[in-house]
């Protein structure tokens, strides 16, 4: 949808044609949506996008042409590789080839390929019609042109690409995440905030901020910048880190405490899960349009 939106012409594969099928028939649903909000993306109508967008049950007739190749196979090391090893086969010495995977580290997915200069991560984030940040993580191999193709095509789609200047386990978001998870499941554990608690302090606390301004800047602005910030407050900051405790293993009664918490605010059944990411989307959506008015200048 996010390339449609750019103008550009998009063929979607997939080993199983129901498939091909579905998402054709939920683009076209999304699309039509998104338009009667006013939400479209794009300078396009809903019917020009759906245009460009066509399915294709034959690989090397998908890709034949394509100047950029985003792979969206199921988080599998072996069944990237196998993708990627197919299409090494058979692509030309421009295209991209791009994964959208969300940890699984370049040097794994690529090593070996005869076109590894073209290869790169491109992470989206989840829902990434909404949530327009890209990963771009390099092979050690990856050629300059190849990030700075892939940079310009992710902004001319409206997205906000951030490049890593070398791989790292979980790229940079998740690693993040994973910290704030850390944490927060270790004062659950311990007994310290209810789930539902511990939520309320992002979405109504931390998390307003960084919806504006990430962690660095947030610094910044709470002193008189960030030596200030550092001379003010390195010294808290160390002795509440040397608190910090293990890795949690994010199994037993924690995990069915917090899931009976949670589940009475949002059950896990396939309706109200639906509904609540339904619900998610178009905060974010609005969020996403608040964020565009209030761009500073």
């Amino acid at each position: 949808m996010l390339f449609a939106s750019g103008g550009f012409k998009v063929k979607l594969y997939d080993i199983e044609q129901q498939q091909i099928t579905n998402a054709l028939e939920n683009i076209r649903k999304e699309m039509k949506l998104l338009e009667q909000s006013g939400s479209l993306k794009g300078s396009l109508s809903a019917e020009q996008q759906l245009s460009l967008i066509s399915g294709c049950g034959n690989l090397a007739e998908a890709v034949e042409g394509a100047m950029h190749i985003q792979e969206c196979v199921p988080e599998n090391l072996e069944l990237k590789k196998k993708i990627f090893a197919q299409l090494d086969r058979i692509v030309d010495d421009r295209v991209i080839l791009s994964s959208s995977s969300s940890c699984l580290l370049p040097s794994k997915l690529f090593t070996g390929l005869a076109h590894v200069k073209q290869c790169v991560v491109a992470h989206p984030v989840n829902p990434p019609y909404y949530v327009p940040l890209v990963e771009l993580v390099p092979h050690p191999e990856t050629a300059p042109a190849t990030m700075d193709r892939t940079y310009a095509l992710m902004k001319r789609i409206g997205q906000s690409p951030v490049r890593l200047l070398k791989e790292i386990d979980g790229f940079v978001l998740n690693r993040l995440q994973y910290a704030v998870i850390s944490e927060a499941w270790r004062m659950m554990e311990e007994g310290i905030v209810s789930p539902n608690d511990l939520d309320l302090v992002m979405s109504d606390g931390l998390g307003m901020r960084y919806a504006f301004i990430g962690p660095l800047e947030t610094m910044h602005l709470n002193a008189e910048g960030i030596v200030s910030y550092c001379d003010r407050y390195s010294d808290g900051m160390k002795r509440v880190l040397k608190t910090f405790g293990p890795v949690p293993e994010f199994s037993g009664a924690t995990v069915e405490k917090v899931n009976q918490d949670i589940c009475m605010k949002v059950p896990d059944d396939p309706e109200h899960l639906a509904a609540r990411r339904k619900w998610r989307d178009d905060c974010l959506m609005k969020l996403a349009k608040l964020k565009h008015q209030v761009q500073p200048q």
